[in-house]
């Protein structure tokens, strides 16, 4: 009987060993799943939901379409990357409107924490952030309302000992409530701000051809996020690959202008022996 109760024991601990393991595979923070699920967002269409705002207001979504809106995902009670992303969202946001001018787009700091989310806290963070009050709001919603929300822009989290495990996404929207384009970290360059928001204000890919403007644009391009570091990347393959397809068009307008040379050389002597 002794031999059976201490198998029984021991069996009993090594469940209770196993268990919390096979739960925290079960939440594991996948950075890349994470970005590829936020990618597979872009282009679809976000809801009119009704949000509230930080002074306790409804916010329907429906009241900022017709311009492009930023949407800074956050929750309040993050000590670790929200105020930092919150810092450079304001940054980008102050060089964009030096650029666009005031009144050309909307920012939007969305909270995600149902629960804790609340407008004194929002207020509270806005105030601690010094986040401008012009064209651009500051709100959370009831979990049911904000679980299709993120669903919606592609946003995911998974929660964690003192609060969330979360990539650190802001998300661009069209005037239509589109999401076209997903911009991640805590410390994204500018520019990758910038381009998209360029498409978005002006309604044009490229602003004018001038060798800065074309520097830029590459450099937008080259540029990739690289989840496992957090950080945004120059990828030399991109760039690489730009150059050698700029040089294949070149040889292949040279081909093609020399054989209309000698044609047209061929053509004129046989004009001129006839």
């Amino acid at each position: 009987m002794g031999d059976l109760i201490r198998g029984l024991i021991a069996t009993a601990l090594l469940l209770a060993a196993l268990l919390p393991l096979r739960v925290q595979g079960a939440e594991s923070f996948d950075p890349a799943e994470m970005v590829a699920a936020s990618e597979a967002a872009v282009g679809g269409l976000v809801g009119d939901y009704t949000l509230v705002d930080r002074h306790g207001a409804p916010l329907p979504l429906a009241e900022l379409r017709g311009r492009p809106l930023v949407v800074s995902i956050v929750y309040t009670s993050c000590a670790s990357v929200c105020p930092p992303t919150t810092q450079r969202v304001i940054e980008a946001v102050e060089e964009a409107r030096e650029v666009f001018g005031a009144g050309q787009f909307s920012v939007l700091t969305l909270g995600f924490d149902a629960r804790n989310d609340t407008p004194s806290r929002l207020d509270a963070f806005a105030k601690t952030q010094r986040i401008p009050e012009a064209d651009w709001r500051i709100a959370s919603a009831d979990a049911a309302t904000l679980r299709r929300l993120l669903a919606d822009v592609g946003f995911s989290y998974r929660a964690a000992a003192g609060g969330f495990e979360h990539i650190t996404q802001t998300t661009l929207l069209d005037a239509e409530g589109r999401v076209y384009r997903q911009i991640y970290g805590d410390d994204f360059p500018i520019q990758v701000f910038l381009e998209p928001m360029k498409e978005l204000v002006w309604g044009i890919r490229l602003k004018d051809l001038s060798p800065q403007s074309l520097i830029d644009r590459i450099g937008f391009i080259c540029t990739t996020y690289n989840p496992a570091t957090g950080v945004y990347e120059f990828d030399y393959a991109i760039g690489f690959g730009i150059v050698l397809g700029g040089l294949s068009l070149i040889l292949t307008g040279i081909v093609i202008l020399r054989l209309w040379l000698g044609n047209r050389r061929l053509a004129g002597r046989g004009r001129s022996r006839a």
